[in-house]
């Protein structure tokens, strides 16, 4: 198989008595198989894919067609290849008569001349595009190949509604993966995030035009590393438990929404694979009542598969349990994963980036503002100095005294704020390595008894946080702190707690 899979599980095993979710980290470590026998590569495919619109008239399209030229020649001899130029239609322009062929000099040649043929023209309508793209994928016989596609664009999706872009996409999952660029600034990053978390891709902002051609020269010879096509995450659960999401958290984020049933299994597709690191959170929702106290339970085997070339699944990693223990004791009892709460911080830094982003594009600067002071301090607090960097690029002192956006800020670059708000990095060891080593013992130091008084209650200084539900869509949180619903982006209020949530526009 060219890679070996190594899958490593974090979850804590102690449930509070009223918890109804138990959540795992999976880390998996892909490597390049020592003593594997030497065979040729699998086959690979590729589809570039070009926005010709209107507005991609003059300079930008030149840009354009320089970097998809250095592309082509970035590809290995072999190499299937098709080139699709898109407006509100998408047409195959290389090869000639359609479906993909085998890259060669002669073959280079004659597809970098017809992508410098092309002419602005039309609108944008990217699932066309995109259905293109698979449709020629489909013409690849072995299971075993590569499907790789990257597309740029200008513009927004205005020439198909939303619903028509998710059957595109929900379609194109699991088919191929395609990483997707933003040129420019009159594009929406929401569009380009909702296409690469569908198809297991990386959206960046091209700010500088003239940058596409080494943007997407490194592109391909990335697409060239990736040795396994397809890899599943497999998950038999206990009757007990159902599956809440399955979600990446590093190095990008995404909502992992496919489901497959193989076998026994649930299976969540993965994507292609290099050899790479890459963590998920998966979320399991349960009664609280259904589970008996103090008894250790197998929540759920779990157990990396990889798609081999005649089509087959077969496992590729030991499987690793999730056990969970019912206790007795009540949510505040219980110490939360140093782990875990990182990841829930970065989610809520990454929703406080996409927030800021709205809001500015929208002309809501106020709003924009507060977002921006908040991402700035939870991304100085998990010392995420690349999303730090990224905030205080567009940040300047207002006559308050307190950062805000700057006034002048284009909108490109905050376009490059909405879609970098989903890359994270791998946390400092000093901020949760080691309090992994520290016996909570020693941090708490012995209880004191309180006196409550007639009341029976806890002095307000004392009293625990109990979870908040979201008014929007009825979700609790994971943390009794977290200042958005992780299910529907709702924004809790600072004082949400005296006087229940409340609109933060």
């Amino acid at each position: 198989m060219g890679l070996s899979f190594a899958l490593e599980v974090d979850a804590p095993s102690d449930l509070a008595h009223d918890q109804q979710r138990a959540d795992a980290l999976l880390t998996v470590t892909a490597r390049s198989a020592s003593g594997a026998v030497a065979g040729p590569e699998p086959p690979g495919a590729e589809v570039l894919i070009m926005d010709r619109s209107l507005s991609m008239s003059g300079h930008k399209l030149d840009e354009a067609k320089r970097a998809m030229c250095a592309a082509i020649d970035t590809l290995r001899d072999g190499t299937l290849l098709g080139i699709v130029a898109g407006h509100h239609e998408a047409d195959v322009i290389f090869p000639a008569d359609g479906g993909l062929t085998r890259v060669d000099a002669a073959a280079r040649e004659d597809a970098k001349l017809r992508v410098i043929g092309q002419f602005a023209a039309g609108g944008t309508a990217i699932g066309q595009w995109l259905a293109c793209a698979e449709r020629l994928f489909a013409s690849v016989t072995s299971a075993g190949a590569v499907r790789h596609a990257v597309l740029y664009t200008d513009g927004k999706d205005e020439h198909e509604t939303p619903e028509q872009l998710g059957d595109i996409l929900a379609a194109c999952t699991d088919r191929f993966v395609c990483d997707a660029r933003g040129l420019g600034d009159d594009w929406h990053y929401a569009e380009l995030l909702r296409i690469t978390e569908a198809l297991h891709g990386t959206a960046e902002a091209v700010v500088t035009v003239s940058d596409l051609t080494e943007d997407f020269t490194r592109l391909m010879r990335k697409a060239q590393r990736i040795v396994v096509p397809r890899v599943y995450l497999g998950l038999r659960l206990n009757d007990m438990f159902q599956l809440a999401f399955v979600r990446q958290i590093r190095p990008v984020e995404a909502e992992l929404t496919a489901r497959q049933r193989y076998e026994e299994e649930t299976h969540v597709p993965l994507g292609s694979w290099p050899p790479e690191t890459r963590q998920y959170q998966v979320s399991l929702g349960f009664d609280p009542h259904s589970l008996p106290v103090d008894e250790n339970l197998r929540a759920a085997r779990i157990t990396l598969h990889a798609e081999h070339p005649d089509g087959t699944r077969a496992p590729c990693s030991d499987t690793v349990s999730m056990a969970v223990r019912r206790r007795s004791t009540p949510s505040f009892g219980i110490p939360r994963s140093a782990h875990l709460t990182r990841v829930e911080n970065e989610r809520e830094l990454g929703m406080a980036m996409r927030a800021c982003a709205d809001a500015q594009l929208r002309g809501d600067l106020d709003r924009a503002d507060r977002e921006l002071r908040l991402a700035t301090d939870l991304a100085r607090d998990l010392e995420d100095t690349v999303r730090l960097r990224l905030l205080r690029a567009v940040a300047t002192t207002g006559p308050d005294g307190l950062p805000r956006v700057r006034r002048d800020v284009s909108r490109a670059e905050i376009q490059k704020i909405g879609v970098d708000s989903t890359k994270t990095v791998a946390p400092p060891v000093d901020m949760v390595d080691m309090v992994d080593m520290v016996d909570p013992v020693d941090v708490v130091g012995p209880v004191d008894l309180v006196d409550v008084g007639d009341s029976g209650e806890l002095p307000s200084a004392e009293a625990p946080l109990s979870p908040r539900e979201c008014p929007r869509c009825g979700t609790t949180p994971a943390s009794p702190t977290a200042k958005f619903c992780e299910q529907c982006r709702y924004r809790f209020a600072d004082g949400a707690r005296d006087g229940g949530p409340v609109d933060a526009s």
